[in-house]
């Protein structure tokens, strides 16, 4: 038991999932770093098109009681879990990349004579708004649910960190601080905050999925351990 790899996974992860790494003989910890919840929202003024870049912003949008008058609209989508419960539920998707760097791009390329409305969080980042407001397309934001941190002090030792998340990255660093973990991020955004993090650390042990997927971190940490 000594010699067992000690992971802190900063969301609480799924059954099947948490027994991929158990199976594999990993100690593992879990906790909640942020909080979502829905909130009261008008759907009064909304353009031609949408945007989407959270599974988060659609579940609070398939709540409200107009969500269908948004169907008949041509969506753009950040993630494949997003377009994919996006399509699932009736949303027309007409582009969808993995980091809104490429998203903010499609939309000024090709898309910039169309008006948007995009459905957002209270800690979405500012790479997809700040590139439509630099390129002059017509826009507007609508705030469908609210990330709330909810940092916890961690005393246990640890050899790796799993983070799915920006704002679970900005949680956790409130009461933590590092030593000489590994950092297993589901995507470049989020290896991103944790790169804020650490600048001033000469090593950054810090793994990015390939794929931006629960699955895909956890086989990058069984990977990474394993060798």
């Amino acid at each position: 038991m000594e010699n067992q790899i000690r992971l802190l996974s900063t969301k609480k992860l799924l059954e099947h999932q948490k027994d991929y790494l158990l199976n594999a003989d990993f100690l593992v910890l879990e906790e909640d770093f942020i909080e979502i919840k829905s909130k009261n929202f008008e759907l009064s003024s909304v353009n031609d098109n949408l945007i989407f870049t959270s599974q988060n912003a659609v579940k609070s949008v398939l709540q409200h009681p107009k969500c269908e008058d948004l169907k008949s609209k041509n969506v753009f989508s950040l993630g494949m879990k997003t377009k994919d419960l996006l399509t699932e539920n009736g949303f027309n998707v007409i582009a969808y990349t993995g980091y809104a760097a490429d998203l903010a791009e499609i939309i000024s390329l090709i898309y910039n004579k169309e008006s948007f409305t995009f459905l957002s969080g209270n800690m979405r980042r500012d790479v997809l708004p700040n590139t439509l407001k630099e390129n002059r397309i017509t826009f507007n934001e609508i705030e469908v649910y609210e990330t709330k941190l909810t940092p916890k002090k961690i005393t246990n030792k640890l050899d790796g960190i799993l983070f799915f998340s920006p704002s679970a990255v900005e949680s956790y660093f409130k009461l933590n601080t590092i030593k000489e973990e590994m950092f297993f991020c589901i995507g470049e955004t989020t290896a991103e905050a944790l790169d804020t993090k650490l600048r001033d650390k000469k090593t950054k042990n810090i793994i990015i999925a390939e794929k931006p997927s629960v699955e895909n971190v956890l086989e990058d940490v069984k990977y990474n351990f394993e060798k």
